[in-house]
């Protein structure tokens, strides 16, 4: 063992070299690869796959992604695997458009220039880059930042903003009680003028191209911020498709950027807007829909005959914020929905 192995990824016979020590997910990223993932962590099970040749060892998993039956079928986990020797593997879930439009994962340097409350519990911040980087909307970065006291935190978190601002990026952060990155900007621990480091970017959900049939986009809370961004990606290519845009909230209250969201509609009359409310029930004046956002989305589109067509975007709060929706979006179009 030394040096560098091989990695050999089939059915696509995309080969990379990965480093003594580095996870096979981590190469991949390193030289602009970007191969089915989630959490990075050994959680989610996005980047299982079948090892078809070579020795590697795994790093801690849970077995809520990988089970022993699994294991010793030869199934890995990317994102956990560490080569001890050249090695190939099959790849259970891939696209070719993402591989065709992998971006090489960098860090890069900022400070924080915006501290913004949009609600009573989400608040939204503005980074500025020293350089400008390179990302599809939808994608997200892996922030870190040292607080106040000394202490480094680091979140992943979507961006926001359209990839045209590439040296100012926004981001939807929700404020959880025991969250230390949201706490600590309520709390006066991260600051405007702080400096932080951001790694990326990561996903392999962004906004296709070139591509028929309705857009539908689902968001909730913090889960707005890669809707926001494919959303504004969208309208600012130019292309023309129906657009049916669910924001899910408990109450209007909780609702931020309607003004932004009517600008919009008054512009490309192709959008349609569905706001959502799960606790409307003592609002006699909501206009709007009024439940849990999937279950709106399954109703509103099995009431519009869309069936199998387009493209899906769902996100909402985490744990699900680069997920499918939580709840069963549309099933007949479930296959079609995109991991954010």
């Amino acid at each position: 063992m030394g040096g560098t192995h091989t990695v050999r990824l089939e059915p696509v016979g995309v080969e990379f070299e990965v480093e003594d020590g580095e996870t096979v997910l981590n190469a991949a990223f390193r030289q602009g690869i970007a191969l089915p993932h989630g959490c990075k962590e050994g959680q989610c099970s996005a980047c299982k796959c079948i090892l078809t040749d070579g020795e590697v060892d795994m790093l801690r998993y849970s077995t809520f992604a990988l089970n022993d039956t699994e294991r010793e079928s030869g199934h890995i986990l990317l994102c956990r695997a560490i080569a001890y020797s050249d090695m190939e593997v099959e790849l259970l879930n891939y696209d070719e458009e993402v591989l065709s439009r992998s971006i090489a994962v960098r860090t890069f340097s900022g400070r924080i220039s915006e501290i913004s409350r949009l609600t009573h519990d989400i608040r939204g911040i503005t980074i500025d880059l020293d350089s400008p980087i390179k990302f599809w909307a939808g994608q997200y970065v892996d922030i870190t930042v040292t607080t106040e006291k000394g202490e480094t935190i680091t979140r992943s978190f979507s961006m926001a903003n359209t990839p045209d601002q590439a040296k100012s990026l926004s981001f939807i952060i929700k404020k959880y009680p025991e969250g230390k990155f949201s706490g600590e900007l309520d709390s006066g621990g991260i600051r405007i003028g702080a400096d932080v480091s951001l790694t990326g970017p990561y996903g392999t959900c962004f906004r296709r191209e070139g591509r028929t049939g309705p857009l539908i986009l689902v968001g909730a809370g913090s889960g707005m911020s890669p809707i926001w961004s494919i959303l504004n990606d969208h309208f600012a290519s130019g292309e023309s498709r129906p657009v049916y845009f669910f924001y899910g909230a408990r109450t209007r209250e909780d609702l931020f950027h309607l003004d932004r969201i009517a600008q919009l509609a008054d512009r490309h009359p192709e959008l349609e807007f569905i706001p959502v409310l799960s606790h409307a029930s003592g609002d006699a004046g909501w206009e709007g829909e009024r439940g849990f956002v999937h279950e709106c989305v399954d109703a509103r589109l099995k009431a519009l005959g869309i069936d199998g067509e387009g493209d899906v975007y769902a996100c909402g709060p985490p744990p699900h914020d680069r997920c499918a929706a939580a709840g069963a979006v549309h099933e007949r179009l479930r296959k079609r929905a995109r991991l954010l």
